[in-house]
């Protein structure tokens, strides 16, 4: 018994199916939906601009430099971007921090130079253990020297309304000053170009 209302119930499933394939899906056929097969191209949604303004708020000093980079350089500014944003800075301590990192070493995270080195200076920033900077290890690493530059440059009173030398020789104290300017527009072009990826 069990065996014969088990079939009729399968067998009116299997109607019901083969007629529902049969017939189609029912539809208002006055209202049919169109597929475009036409390519669409792939659109990406527009970044924030970066406001060039605070980039440069006095302007560049002097002549201005440049340098090609490698895929490594880039990736040491995109580690400066990475941990100024950390530290809660804008742009414009970006810009600072990549001009001071291109006078310093042209983005190159070097190590210890021998005859060539000045003094034990190391690292993106050429700091110096020996001046309490960190150790080898800490300031060849770019996020902790980037951190450490930050940190110095929060120390100065109104860095933001210094024009870039001063407030990187604040916390530099280097013997050629006047260089970190003539990065300044290189550095800026480079927060405005990964500020925002």
């Amino acid at each position: 018994m069990n065996t014969i209302i088990r079939n009729s119930v399968l067998g009116i499933a299997g109607l019901a199916f083969a007629g529902g394939v049969a017939a189609g899906p029912l539809t208002d056929t006055t209202h049919r939906a169109t597929v475009d097969t036409t390519p669409v191209a792939a659109v990406q949604a527009d970044k924030p601009a970066v406001d060039k303004a605070k980039l440069i708020p006095h302007g560049v000093q002097g002549a201005q430099s440049r340098v090609d980079l490698s895929d490594e350089q880039v990736a040491n500014v995109k580690a400066i971007i990475a941990a100024t944003k950390k530290a809660g800075m804008d742009e414009r301590a970006a810009v600072v921090s990549i001009a001071t990192a291109l006078q310093e070493s042209k983005l190159e995270n070097l190590g210890h130079l021998g005859d060539r080195n000045d003094h034990d200076s190391q690292g993106l920033f050429q700091q110096r253990p020996s001046s309490g900077w960190g150790t080898v290890e800490q300031i060849t690493n770019p996020e902790y020297s980037t951190t450490a530059f930050l940190k110095g440059l929060k120390q100065v009173d109104g860095w933001q309304d210094m024009p870039l030398t001063k407030a990187a020789q604040t916390v530099q104290v280097s013997a050629y000053p006047d260089h970190y300017a003539q990065w300044e527009q290189m550095a800026a072009d480079l927060v405005a170009e990964h500020w925002n990826n």
